[in-house]
């Protein structure tokens, strides 16, 4: 072990520039939310930059908001715009970030990559970081290795012990590398947490972590601690899931002779089953609270529940005086509960509570503006005879999740099942997140539902109609793809996801009632053999009398849908088509394509 390896491993838990988190700060506050541009505006996000929020404006200090965009493959510049529009929607702003210039930028991760590099370098040159030239093929053996042997399956620390010289000449060569951390071998690091108190962890179980990639790029952990460093962050309030990451943190600030912030962890959101908040069990797009008709300061109050408590039994609040009475003393690590049905309640205290005119002027900026309506007219202008029919035909635009009640039947074509079409629309739709991140339009969508059936042995027309129902809870309704795109894309994937979900509820009670024994027969009734059985209707065989998928009770079947989804679901207005009187289904053709009448 060298001399630094053995002076880290002794070293006690360090002193952070912070003073910590509760009573009198000394010093100038400056906090951070770092989100990654890859994919929808996350909950997530909002909920930790509220707290940063909070915590700078309670102290008269600053909150900034930079982007860790260093994925280049999955960052997008729409992806930015759309996290910086979520959070000025909710009620949050910033003093510095991409958007405002500060003393400190820039502030995109992808424009200080020279900064890293350069970082990154003085770590190699004083022996606490090294170059890895080991390919994936070799990594991917020795880690299976590891493993057959009971070991970490972590680095092996194969390249830890070249000899400068030849490190400096394959890298002269062109050798394709990474910069790796040496983390400690032996000994403990540790922190203390503004919640949690002192966290130590065992050096033994830390790997050698990457810092720098091949393409030049830094990981988070060494872009991180560079950028909370030469922006003087005084205190790093973030999610519990990096504690584990903190230790390297805290090492690479001894390396580079740093102090470090002090550190904060706010505890994870959670479904319902206390498993980490996921888009498969609850929204996480904001995009999605905005389009559902929420009120972005509901939401705010929703989220400080999550690990705020004000005081006595007091729940709503604005965000001024969550900001006066804030203090992380009154914020736990428990697991707080993402709970639809609780944030649906608090989004009713503030609607009841407002003027008719400030709802009216929301409802108007919601899906009553002029810009939304003339997305929606031009899809029903051909298709009503009169001004009446409109809002009959076209609720599923003006609502956020439906009542698929009646409809589950409709989704599955006759050559399928419940479950199987169940399957398909939850696979459909991790299929949409991952391929249709940025371009929500008829033709990219189309192609992509397309290329979907190919892949998953589907025909279009089942599947469209699958589609269609999922996202209007009629078969009638106008083109498939155009109705996806105004309808957007965080409500449609959310109301594929619920569908998916109603019919594996039908799909599973249905299985139960097969499976059940037959009740036993009433007193009175005839033997077999002899007699008569009282005159009454027919009774189905028993194990058939439930079957929503074969018609029965389809209406139990979607209340079960609904139930299965943990919330309750807002009226669809299951009326009639959206279609005039001699033209009330599509053609085969029509529907293949997604663009007819029915499309």
């Amino acid at each position: 072990m060298t001399d630094s390896e053995t002076k880290a491993a002794a070293t006690p838990l360090p002193d952070s520039a912070g003073t910590g988190f509760s009573g009198p700060i000394a010093g100038p506050v400056r906090v951070r939310i770092a989100p990654s541009p890859t994919g929808d505006p996350h909950v997530g996000t909002a909920y930790i930059a509220l707290f940063n929020y909070v915590f700078a404006r309670k102290h008269g200090g600053k909150f900034i908001l930079r982007i860790e965009d260093t994925d280049q493959v999955r960052s997008t510049r729409a992806s930015e715009a759309a996290i910086l529009r979520a959070l000025t929607w909710i009620g949050l702003s910033w003093d510095e970030g991409p958007d405002r210039p500060g003393p400190y930028g820039p502030y995109r991760q992808s424009e200080r990559t020279a900064i890293y590099q350069q970082h990154c370098q003085q770590l190699v040159d004083s022996g606490a970081a090294y170059p890895c030239f080991c390919t994936p093929e070799r990594l991917e053996i020795s880690r299976k290795a590891r493993q057959a042997q009971g070991q970490s399956t972590g680095y092996d620390r194969f390249c830890r012990y070249l000899a400068a010289d030849e490190a400096k000449s394959r890298i002269a060569a062109g050798e394709k590398h990474v910069i790796r951390l040496a983390m400690p071998t032996t000994g403990e690091t540790g922190f203390i947490d503004g919640i949690r108190g002192a966290i130590v962890i065992d050096n033994a179980t830390i790997d050698d972590q990457v810092l720098l990639k091949s393409d030049g790029f830094p990981t988070y952990h060494l872009a991180n601690v560079v950028d909370d460093h030469l922006m003087q962050v005084s205190h790093v309030i973030r999610a519990e899931e990096w504690i584990i990451s903190t230790p390297k943190h805290v090492q690479l600030y001894r390396a580079f002779g740093w102090t470090p912030p002090a550190f904060l962890h706010m505890p994870l959101l959670r479904n319902p089953d206390r498993s980490k908040i996921s888009k498969r069990k609850n929204p996480v797009s904001l995009d999605y609270y905005r389009d559902a008709g929420f009120f972005p300061e509901a939401l705010l109050n929703f989220l400080a529940l999550m690990g705020f408590a004000f005081g006595g039994d007091r729940e709503k609040f604005t965000l001024a005086e969550m900001i006066e009475a804030f203090d992380f003393a009154k914020v736990s690590a428990g697991e707080p509960v993402f709970d639809l049905q609780k944030l649906s309640w608090l989004n009713g205290l503030y609607l009841r509570e407002m003027p008719v005119e400030e709802l009216l002027r929301r409802l108007r900026a919601w899906r009553l503006s002029d810009e939304f309506l003339l997305k929606v007219l031009p899809l029903a202008h051909q298709r009503i005879e009169r001004m009446d029919q409109l809002i009959p035909g076209t609720t599923f635009f003006l609502t956020g999740d439906l009542d698929y009640e009646g409809a589950l039947p409709l989704m599955v074509p006759k050559t399928r099942d419940a479950a199987a079409t169940a399957q398909t629309l939850a696979d459909l739709t991790d299929f949409l997140e991952e391929s249709v991140r940025v371009d929500w339009t008829p033709e990219v969508l189309e192609k992509a539902c397309r290329e979907f059936c190919d892949k998953s042995g589907w025909k279009t027309k089942e599947l469209f109609m699958a589609i269609r129902v999922a996202i209007t809870a009629r078969v009638a309704a106008p083109p498939l793809f155009d109705t996806m795109v105004v309808t957007g894309k965080d409500l449609t994937r959310r109301r594929l996801r619920l569908a998916a979900a109603a019919l594996l509820a039908q799909a599973k009670s249905a299985s139960a009632a097969t499976d059940a024994p037959a009740a036993p027969a009433p007193a009175g009734a005839a033997k077999a053999g002899g007699g008569k059985a009282a005159a009454g209707p027919a009774k189905p065989a028993p194990g058939k009398a439930a079957n929503p998928a074969a018609g029965q009770n389809p209406a139990a079947a979607g209340k079960a849908g609904a139930a299965a989804t943990g919330e309750s679901q807002a009226a669809a207005g299951n009326v009639g088509p959206l279609a005039p009187a001699d033209s009330g289904a599509a053609s085969a053709t029509d529907t293949a394509t997604g663009r007819g009448g029915a499309s």
